[in-house]
């Protein structure tokens, strides 16, 4: 049986080793160029081939990936000029990978849908190093006659897939998940900084939460940078998690929900990247916020 053409336009951090992997399972493979060359030259020495513009990528394919900053992004594909739309290809499925607003999400599902085509939201949990080994995690909002066409194909990156249900929901269930990891971002970095004044070390801190009921695996990656100096373990944008929270203020604010806590993270990362440090890695917030309360970080 012949296996559908895939195609996947973001082949960065989170992207490459998507892409890859599903080349590595049989899959015929379209991709396209951005700034960084280095990836699509992998990708096509692995056997890919390359469009040119999203348009010309939705002709040759089935199923295309989208793995992108975010909904302007995605949008711009989706009803640019040269975009998807514009193929006028029937039957295309569509799946947004990106971080995406649910809002926009479902406004472009149904004009896809209007065109004959269809769009799955599939938002990604876990970090590049996961991506590479194609063991990421899939929170997926499709029609179940789509989930089931995609699901081979989402199967070749990751290890988790959970079809939460219509479209939409995926995007949905990403902000919450991504409201509790930066949630407990900003709650460590202001748990350490109120240790430091009083007395105690981040070593000393981690001493008591890392064998205990409180650890998880984001705080092993996020305590990496205070404690080891790495850089490398949580490679998360300060301006991608405003991005998010801003993206789910918009949802709270559609659906009439009260969120104060939520306003305080979003905050805290807003005077990050207010300050010029939003190309920062998120473990980077303890910094800030340990100068922020005059102690010498960073």
């Amino acid at each position: 049986m012949t296996k559908p053409t895939i195609g996947f336009i973001g082949v960065g951090l989170m992207g490459h080793g998507m892409a890859k992997n599903i080349i590595a399972n049989g899959y015929p493979l379209v991709v396209m160029a951005h700034r960084n060359r280095v990836p699509v030259d992998d990708l096509l020495s692995r056997g890919a081939t390359e469009a040119a513009s999203a348009k010309e990528m939705a002709e040759q394919c089935d199923i295309l990936h989208l793995c992108v900053s975010g909904s302007p992004q995605v949008e711009q594909l989706v009803r640019g000029e040269e975009g998807i739309l514009a193929s006028g290809k029937e039957g295309l499925i569509v799946v947004d990978c990106s971080t995406s607003d649910p809002v926009s999400t479902l406004q472009l599902a149904q004009e896809l849908r209007q065109a004959g085509m269809d769009l799955a939201d599939a938002p990604l949990g876990r970090t590049p190093k996961e991506a590479e080994a194609g063991t990421l995690d899939a929170m997926v909002g499709a029609a179940p006659e789509t989930f089931a066409k995609i699901k081979p194909v989402l199967d070749c990156w990751a290890g988790l897939v959970v079809h939460l249900g219509e479209v939409g929901l995926g995007h949905k269930m990403k902000l919450i998940n991504n409201f509790i990891s930066l949630g407990y971002a900003a709650l460590y970095s202001e748990a350490l900084a109120i240790a430091e004044k009083s007395g105690l070390s981040v070593e000393q801190v981690d001493s008591v939460i890392r064998p205990g009921r409180l650890s998880n695996g984001f705080y092993e990656t996020f305590m990496k940078w205070s404690l080891e100096r790495d850089e490398n373990a949580h490679k998360f944008t300060v301006t991608n998690a405003h991005k998010d929270m801003r993206y789910l203020a918009n949802l709270a604010n559609s659906v009439g929900a009260v969120t104060p806590v939520q306003a305080d993270v979003r905050n805290a990362l807003a005077a990050m990247e207010a300050a010029g440090q939003g190309q920062k890695y998120l473990p980077m917030l303890a910094d800030f916020v340990a100068n922020m309360n005059g102690l010498k970080r960073g």
